[in-house]
């Protein structure tokens, strides 16, 4: 049975902080969230850039809701207090955290790349998203619920060579998801990632004039394809998190979902299975899971 989720006022009288939401699929979920009933606490490094898109989103503000903006590097441990901080007295709780704020880092071979530029992507993509997590649990553990949505991307399921650092945090974040789900299970708390799908922002812009001699040619060629093509739609991300932000999603967690090859919509009628399961989550295959009869004991 396919339950068909209306994307309506789902989140109505729910706070959420959105990181990297001045541009691309974090100024998607935005809309999304404030269309859903959502008041919305947005932060980016660029200053300028975060206060006209707040000016750009009041048109979809409605009766009782409100933007509140920031410039926040989510990598530095005194910005995160802030933004969280700001949110909580400008809003007196926080219901839902989007992690969405991520950079590819260095492109090239690993001997070759800037060191300190691989180093800052890490801290950005998976440091911001734990400090930001750090930050808003105990105001999540104090009230007995709370959602962290995480944005994930290919590099946690496939190798991405002469992208490592990108590949490496999104990996690495996942898994820091599925712990932290179990870590706060009992505290009422859903902890989930999503996939995007193959978007057309900045960061395939950035691909594309790196050109394929730093990211190699089955890479760009894909990257340009691509281009041309148009990508995933940013709404079916922007759907998903705020399936995952509203009580639709009560009881999932710790699940890296697609947002265009899974059939979200129907999760609700399979919590137990899902609870039970290691589906949507990233495991080590071994030689009988391919069939082979040899390697394992």
């Amino acid at each position: 049975m396919k339950r068909i989720i209306r994307m309506g006022r789902l989140l109505d009288n729910r706070v959420a902080i959105i990181t990297g939401a001045n541009q691309g699929l974090g100024l998607e979920i935005a809309k999304h969230y404030l269309k859903a009933g959502a008041n919305i606490a947005i932060c980016a490094r660029n200053k300028d850039l975060i206060e006209k898109v707040k000016g750009d989103l009041r048109i979809l503000v409605g009766g009782g809701q409100d933007v509140l903006a920031m410039k926040a590097d989510v990598s530095k441990p005194d910005d995160v207090r802030s933004v969280v901080a700001a949110a909580m007295d400008h809003y007196g709780h926080i219901d839902i955290l989007v992690n969405n704020a991520g950079v590819y880092g260095p492109k090239g071979a690993i001997e070759d790349v800037d060191w300190q530029e691989w180093v800052q992507a890490i801290e950005v993509n998976l440091y911001g998203s734990i400090l930001m997590c750090r930050a808003v649990l105990p105001h999540f553990k104090a009230r007995g619920m709370g959602k962290i949505v995480q944005l994930s991307g290919g590099g946690a399921t496939n190798p991405l060579p002469r992208i490592s650092a990108y590949a490496v945090s999104k990996a690495a974040v996942i898994r820091f998801i599925e712990t932290l789900a179990e870590e706060v299970r009992e505290n009422h708390i859903d902890v989930n990632a999503i996939s995007p799908g193959a978007l057309n922002t900045r960061m395939l812009d950035e691909v594309l004039e790196a050109g394929p001699e730093q990211v190699g040619k089955a890479f760009y060629d894909r990257s340009l394809k691509q281009k041309q093509t148009g990508g995933t739609s940013l709404n079916k991300g922007a759907e998903l998190a705020v399936f995952l932000g509203s009580s639709l999603s009560n009881g999932i967690s710790g699940k890296l979902i697609s947002a265009v090859w899974d059939d979200w919509e129907v999760f609700p009628n399979y919590i137990d299975e899902l609870r039970k399961s290691d589906v949507y989550s990233l495991r080590r295959i071994v030689a009988k899971d391919r069939g082979f009869n040899w390697g394992d004991k």
